[in-house]
C-alpha cells in the first residue's frame, strides 16, 4: 500500500512553483506590456511628426498657447539664430572697393520753400487733415463686430497750417528748430492683429486716418489669400492702397528720424518696416503705424498690431535710438499714405526721396557709412545691396551680399521678407546660390511665393521649362493675386 505522502506534491514543490510565479510572468502579460510600450512611442512619434508636418504654424501656436511646453516640438531653428552661411566666392577686395565707390548722389540742397505753410492749388488752405475733416472714401463700410477692430480713437483737435522745413537736409537729417517739438497725427483706428497679418493690420491703421472702414481681414484677402504666407511686401501694401482706396500710397528706402518726424508734423501717415523680437518669439520682420514723436523724451509713439497702442491709448512708446536700429534691418524702408491733392506738398517735403533712384542712391550712402564705422555690421552690407539691386547694379549687389552673409550675423527669418539676394544673384548667373537660399527658405518656411517664383526664374534660364511652369504654379498656389509669377508662366506659355 502507497503512503499517503507519497502521492501528494511535497512543501518544496509549492514553495518553487511560487518562486518559478515570481520569476517568470504569464506570457500574455509579457507580451502585452511590450505592445503597449511600442504603441506608446509610436503614438507619441506620430504625435510629434503630426505637430511639425501636418499641423500649419497657425494650428501649432494654438496648441502652443495652451500648452505652453509643446514648443519645444517645433522645428529647429539655424543655430544661434542666424541664417546658414552659403558659400560665396572669396573677393574681400571687391567687398572693400564699395566702401569707397561714389554712386553720382544728387547733392542735398534747400529745395523748401521759407514760408511755413504752403499753398497749393488743389488745396487752397492746406490745412492739416483730420478724422472730422476728411471724405469718406470708396469700399467703406460699417465695422464689422469683431474683436480684430479696436475702437481706439485720440480725439481731433483743431487744424493747424501745414509744417515745412526750411532747412532740411539728406541724408543726415535736418536741425530741430526747424520742426515743433512734438506732433501727433489724430484719428487713425487701431487693429489687433490676427495671427500672422501684422501688414494687413497695419495698413488698415493707415487707411483709417482718411475714412477706410474695411478691417484686416478685408485687406488680407486681397493681399496674402494664404493665411499662412510669412511677407507681404511694403510694395504689395502700397499697391493695394493704391488699387482699393481713393487715396494714394508710395514706397521709399533711406529714410531718417527727421524725415519721419516731418511727415508726422504735416500729418501725413506713415508706416515702417523694422525687425522686432517679442518676448518668447525669435527676430521677425514687423510694420509699426507712426502716429507721434515727442523731441522731449527722444520718443516716437506707435499704433502697433501686435503690442497695442500703449498707455492712456497714446501709442506704444520706443526711443529715436531703438527705432533707428531696428528700421536698419529694413534698410529703412517706408511707406507714406497720402490724398492726391496734397502730392505736391508731399514732394517738397520728400525732395530727393521722391526720385525712386534718388532715394535708394541716398539709403546706400547712408549703409556705405555705417559698414565703414563697423564693417561686420550684416545689415550695414545688406542695406548696401538692397540698394543697389533697386539700381539695377546686379554685380556689385551679389557682392555686398556675399560680404553681408560672411559676417554669419543675418537673422534667419531675414531671407523671408527680402529677395534682392535672389535677384542679384540670379542676374549675375549665379544659379547655384539662389537655389541655396531657395532651399534654405523651403526648409523653415515652405509657404512663400516668392521662393517658388525665383526656383522657377532658374529652372527656366537653365532650360528647365516643365519644372519652371510647376514652381510657377506652385507660387500662385499660395498667392494667385501673384503677377509676377504669373507673368513668368504666361511668357512660358
Amino acid at each position: 500500500m502507497r503512503n499517503l505522502h507519497d502521492t501528494q506534491p511535497s512543501r518544496s514543490y509549492y514553495l518553487k512553483r511560487r518562486e518559478d510565479g515570481l520569476r517568470a510572468p504569464p506570457k500574455l502579460l509579457f507580451w502585452g506590456l511590450i505592445v503597449f510600450c511600442l504603441l506608446v512611442i509610436l503614438g507619441i512619434a506620430g504625435f510629434v511628426f503630426g505637430f511639425r508636418e501636418v499641423l500649419r504654424p497657425a494650428q501649432q501656436q494654438r496648441l502652443i498657447d495652451q500648452l505652453p511646453f509643446l514648443s519645444v516640438l517645433r522645428n529647429p531653428t539655424p543655430i544661434g539664430g542666424v541664417f546658414p552661411t552659403i558659400v560665396a566666392p572669396e573677393n574681400a577686395d571687391a567687398a572693400l572697393s564699395l566702401l569707397d565707390m561714389p554712386l553720382d548722389i544728387a547733392p542735398p540742397s534747400a529745395t523748401h520753400s521759407s514760408q511755413s505753410a504752403v499753398t497749393e492749388t488743389a488745396s487752397p488752405t492746406l490745412q492739416l487733415v483730420t478724422a472730422t475733416d476728411v471724405p469718406t472714401l470708396a469700399h467703406v463700410s460699417a465695422p464689422t463686430a469683431t474683436a480684430r477692430i479696436a475702437t481706439v480713437v485720440i480725439p481731433s483737435p483743431s487744424p493747424i497750417p501745414a509744417i515745412v522745413a526750411t532747412s532740411f537736409r539728406f541724408p543726415t537729417g535736418a536741425p530741430r528748430n526747424n520742426l515743433p517739438p512734438s506732433a501727433r497725427i489724430y484719428g487713425l483706428l487701431h487693429q489687433q492683429q490676427t495671427w500672422n497679418n501684422c501688414g494687413p493690420a497695419t495698413i488698415t491703421m493707415a487707411l483709417s486716418y482718411y475714412g477706410w472702414r474695411r478691417d484686416q481681414a478685408f485687406a488680407a484677402d486681397r493681399l496674402k489669400p494664404n493665411r499662412e504666407d510669412k511677407n507681404v511686401s511694403p510694395e504689395e501694401l502700397a499697391a493695394y492702397v493704391n488699387e482699393e482706396s481713393a487715396v494714394k500710397a508710395i514706397v521709399r528706402m533711406g529714410g531718417t528720424l527727421e524725415l519721419l518726424k516731418l511727415l508726422v508734423a504735416n500729418e501725413f501717415p506713415v508706416v515702417i518696416e523694422t525687425g522686432a523680437m517679442f518676448e518668447a518669439y525669435d527676430w521677425i520682420g514687423h510694420y509699426r503705424a507712426l502716429v507721434a514723436y515727442d523731441d522731449a523724451y527722444d520718443l516716437f509713439y506707435f499704433f502697433d498690431s501686435f503690442l497695442g497702442v500703449g498707455e492712456s491709448a497714446q501709442g506704444v512708446s520706443i526711443s529715436y535710438a531703438e527705432v533707428d536700429a531696428h528700421w536698419t534691418a529694413f534698410n529703412r524702408a517706408f511707406i507714406v499714405v497720402y490724398e492726391p491733392q496734397r502730392e505736391t506738398l508731399l514732394r517738397e517735403l520728400l525732395g530727393h526721396y521722391w526720385d525712386v533712384n534718388s532715394a535708394a542712391e541716398i539709403a546706400f550712402e547712408t549703409a556705405q557709412i555705417e559698414a565703414r564705422r563697423e564693417p561686420q555690421n550684416a545689415f550695414a552690407w545688406f542695406n548696401m545691396g538692397t540698394s543697389l539691386v533697386a539700381l539695377e547694379r546686379y554685380a556689385e549687389a551679389a557682392t555686398a551680399f556675399d560680404q553681408a552673409n560672411r559676417t554669419g550675423k543675418l537673422p534667419w527669418r531675414m531671407h523671408w521678407y527680402q529677395y534682392g539676394p535672389f535677384a542679384a544673384y540670379f542676374h549675375v548667373g549665379r544659379y547655384d546660390d539662389v537655389m541655396s537660399l531657395v532651399r534654405i527658405n523651403q526648409n523653415n518656411a515652405r509657404e512663400l511665393e516668392e521662393t517658388y517664383y525665383w526656383q522657377g526664374m532658374v529652372q527656366e534660364a537653365q532650360g528647365e521649362t516643365q519644372a519652371a511652369a510647376a514652381s510657377y504654379r506652385r507660387a500662385l498656389a499660395y498667392n494667385p493675386r501673384y503677377d509676377a509669377a504669373r507673368q513668368a508662366l504666361a511668357s512660358l506659355n
